[in-house]
């Protein structure tokens, strides 16, 4: 008798520690996806930190450097975001095959050195050189960080995780562009020492990821239950392999994303100097003008996000209407007859511009995909928008050359987002009606 009643408590002691252990699994996966969030969220700060720490202090940098003119001193963007767009594609073929960990932890180790570089630089060329070590490396980044978000995150969730992840980049702007204009500029600080910062601060964000993101090859694969129960006609599963790329509606997505970002680095580069030139603001206004974009984009992103991930089913609606409303507020901005004006249509579009359709158009690239592409995708789709940054800037100065005024290229960002909308509703919007409806 005593023989059953001690192997019935075993039994009960066993089933006991299963189910902990299952809760315990259970509670450690449904926190993971938050610690995601946090560690991305670093990533585009130490990112934007970067990219926009030197725009304030190019005087600075010319005169330590010697005769060097306006263009050398632009080329040090350019170079960069050519690497950082050539990378997409590759950078998406590496993280699939190897896992975001792996990838992300090399990259921003190289990240650090190519700041190291480019600050101990007594040469342009060696400037070159960090710059586009810099590129390279943060060119692993989108396709890292939102594959993560799009495997972890609650389905019910997405939109305004990608959201929180994100806005990172108009915290790491406004840090960039007030630290350097505030230490360098009013302080007197060598320029050399900001990009010294920035390193530590990226290796700072490098121990992060360590810590908080798991290596998929060395942790179980544990599906989220909250993702297992979505119905949207829009996902797909693992067993479509065959998924293409290149779909007609994965090419409006691009040229989409295209649009969206082609206004907002020609707002983010020229806006300044346009309001200086044609709208008569005094140069020491023009930073908090254009920092209304960014300020007001955190917000934006966040209530959208929220409300998209509420109402699933119109997902698609809300993107035509903040491809609209984007394409009506750059046109605005042109055509304001008061500062008022001009303004509002500011604010609107940084509620509504390209940081509340970004993690929108993420989410519906990431749930288009079976999760074994979606690192690939996502690359595609940043290639696409990020060729804006190098094709938008030069446009505009060179409409501005030829014609000795930059209102047509801005009409030209207003034409390219209305044309995202059209295509966007015909190729993607009225076929996805029909299927929901043949279901």
């Amino acid at each position: 008798m005593s023989i059953y009643v001690l192997s019935f408590i075993i039994r009960v002691l066993k089933n006991y520690r299963r189910r902990t252990l299952m809760n315990q699994i259970e509670q450690n996966g449904s926190q993971y996806y938050k610690k995601i969030i946090v560690a991305l969220v670093l990533g585009w700060v130490a990112i934007w930190i970067y990219r926009t720490i030197l725009t304030p202090i190019y005087p600075q940098i010319q005169s330590s450097l010697g005769d060097v003119s306006n263009a050398e001193i632009g080329l040090i963007a350019s170079v960069y975001f050519f690497a950082y767009t050539g990378m997409q594609i590759p950078a998406g073929i590496l993280v699939d095959k190897f896992g975001q960990k792996n990838v992300l932890i090399p990259a921003f180790i190289g990240f650090a050195i190519g700041a190291v570089v480019l600050g101990t630089a007594s040469s342009l060329p060696q400037v070159y050189i960090g710059s586009l070590i810099s590129g390279i490396a943060t060119g692993s980044y989108y396709g890292s960080a939102y594959s993560l978000s799009a495997k972890h995150v609650p389905k019910d969730k997405k939109t305004f995780a990608n959201a929180i992840i994100n806005s990172g980049s108009a915290v790491g702007m406004v840090i960039g562009l007030i630290g350097s204009s505030v230490l360098v500029g009013g302080l007197n600080i060598e320029w050399n020492w900001m990009l010294y910062g920035t390193a530590l601060i990226i290796l700072g964000v490098t121990f992060v990821f360590y810590v908080n993101i798991k290596s998929d090859k060395k942790s179980p694969k544990v599906e989220n239950k909250e993702n297992a129960d979505a119905t949207s006609a829009d996902i797909v599963t693992d067993s479509a392999d065959d998924v293409s790329l290149f779909s007609g509606k994965h090419i409006t997505i691009y040229f989409t994303y295209f649009a969206v970002c082609y206004g907002y680095y020609m707002i983010v580069t020229w806006l300044p100097s346009f309001l200086v030139a044609e709208k008569g603001f005094a140069q020491s206004d023009v930073g908090y003008v254009s920092a209304l974009v960014a300020v007001a984009g955190i917000p934006g992103a966040l209530i959208f996000a929220r409300l998209i991930d509420r109402r699933q089913q119109d997902r698609l609606k809300y993107i035509l209407l903040l491809l609209l409303v984007a394409a009506v507020m750059i046109g605005l901005t042109v055509y304001s007859p008061a500062p008022w004006v001009l303004y509002i249509a500011l604010i609107i579009y940084g509620l509504m511009g390209k940081l509340a359709i970004d993690p929108v158009l993420i989410t519906y690239v990431s749930d288009s995909v079976p999760e074994q592409k979606t690192a690939k995708a996502l690359g595609l789709f940043n290639f696409f928008g990020m060729a804006s940054s190098v094709v938008a800037p030069w446009l505009t100065g060179y409409i501005g050359d030829v014609t000795g005024s930059q209102v047509l290229a801005f009409y030209i960002g207003s034409i390219l987002l209305i044309a995202a909308a059209v295509f966007f509703f015909f190729v993607i919007y009225l076929r996805s009606g029909k299927e929901t409806a043949a279901h």
